[in-house]
């Protein structure tokens, strides 16, 4: 996802009102919303609102059962916007394939295109789309803007996207890597890069999104170069619920011992990963178990800080020798545990924690290795309705050609 410039005179025109941007960003049981308020650049910006809803679990999310939902939500935006209008709906939205590269605008041959993606995303897109129609329909004038997980992930090079399958069988079911999480990778690059002092196209980085679902990004010159999730966010880490890299013939497996695929498919993204390990998806809860010596804990934490730090080392190589590593996302920020863990496996690249330094209750940007470490890292707390915000204003208010869907 690239960031979009606002022209200067569109903000000077807003001088002392700002801009609101609601942001909705959908999950399985509940839809997150902001409200934002954005002004000139360089400025801070200034979160109105910050909450969930309950979203009903009755099948697929249709606009129908977001009615009560986006009820809660009206009401909230009205009460903070003080009669002030939303300038746009901003929607996070997990996949975007090959075709949408940038935020876009919402219509309806783009939420159709979205729902065709549903296969890659089921849960996900769907929610996305019946957030977009239900929006419509409750802010009628109100322009809405697709930003898309995939999108920062479009740059990496065809050698690293693509898997070693027939040709044909690409060309008819775009079966690559897509990569997930860019919008969290994005705004930590931007935030990286500033806190370090150099410019974001020159950052190469590691970038590593712990939470329920997690990936780590190799960031070259500012850019994707690889990333750990493929074509859908099962592929690589060991996850909350998901078993992350697996061999292949596994599912045929236990197809032939009599699971149907959708078994399978409910196994190895809602029943596998830590929850399957240990009986619970929560880092916390896994990490609380392993220091009062539970040998399952222990074995879960120690196979997901092995996998990310394998990934970590080869991503360094990647991007010929990072100048950070990063951690973001629930996870990311709050496990210190896991953290220590993970860097304690890196010391062959030069990576040294500080425990006083790891254990520091600072919430925002920190340092959290040594001063002898080859290079540093990086905790920075993850903000992905801030990027979505930012993009959302720039495509509406741009007065050029501010994004485009190949």
């Amino acid at each position: 996802m690239s960031r979009l410039v606002v022209p200067a005179a569109v903000w000077s025109s807003r001088k002392g009102i700002g801009v609101l941007i609601l942001v909705l960003n959908p999950g399985s049981s509940s839809l997150k919303y902001q409200v934002r308020r954005l002004g000139a650049p360089g400025t801070k910006p200034g979160i109105l609102l910050n909450r969930a809803v309950d979203v009903p679990q009755e099948g697929p999310p249709t606009p129908g059962l977001l009615g009560a939902a986006f009820d809660v939500i009206d009401a909230a935006v009205r009460k903070v916007s003080s009669g002030a209008r939303l300038e746009a709906i901003g929607h996070r939205v997990v996949h975007g394939g090959e075709r949408f590269t940038s935020p876009i605008r919402v219509t309806p041959d783009v939420m159709e295109a979205i729902e065709e993606l549903g296969e890659l995303a089921p849960l996900h897109n769907a929610a996305s789309v019946a957030c977009m129609r239900a929006g419509a329909a409750r802010w009628p004038d109100t322009p809405q803007i697709a930003v898309f997980d995939t999108a920062f992930h479009h740059t990496m090079p065809e050698f690293a996207a693509r898997y070693a399958v027939p040709e044909d069988l690409y060309k008819r079911y775009r079966i690559r890597r897509y990569g997930f999480h860019g919008i969290s990778v994005e705004i930590a690059c931007r935030d990286t890069a500033a806190f370090l002092g150099v410019p974001q196209s020159s950052l190469n980085a590691v970038v590593a999104h712990l939470g329920n679902g997690a990936s780590v990004t190799a960031v070259k010159n500012g850019r994707s170069a690889d990333t750990s999730m493929g074509m859908t966010p099962l592929e690589g880490l060991v996850m909350g619920t998901r078993s992350g890299d697996l061999d292949p013939p596994v599912v045929t497996l236990l197809q032939r011992r009599g699971l149907t695929l959708d078994e399978v498919d409910r196994l190895l993204n809602h029943e596998a990963g830590l929850l399957g390990l240990t009986g619970s998806a929560d880092m916390r809860k896994v990490q609380d178990a392993a220091q009062q010596g539970n040998p399952q804990a222990i074995l879960a934490s120690d196979m997901a800080a092995y996998r990310l730090a394998k990934y970590i080392a080869a991503y360094n190589m990647v991007v010929g020798g990072a100048v950070a590593l990063v951690f973001t996302g629930g996870i990311g920020e709050h496990s210190i545990q896991f953290r220590a863990r993970v860097m304690s496996l890196l010391g062959p690249l030069g990576v040294d924690v500080d425990d006083g330094r790891n254990r520091a209750g600072d919430s925002g940007i920190r340092i959290i290795s040594s001063d002898g470490s080859r290079f540093p890292v990086l905790v920075v707390p993850s903000d992905e309705e801030r990027a979505i915000a930012e993009a959302t204003a720039a495509v509406v208010l741009s007065n050029g050609p501010a994004s485009r869907s190949l």
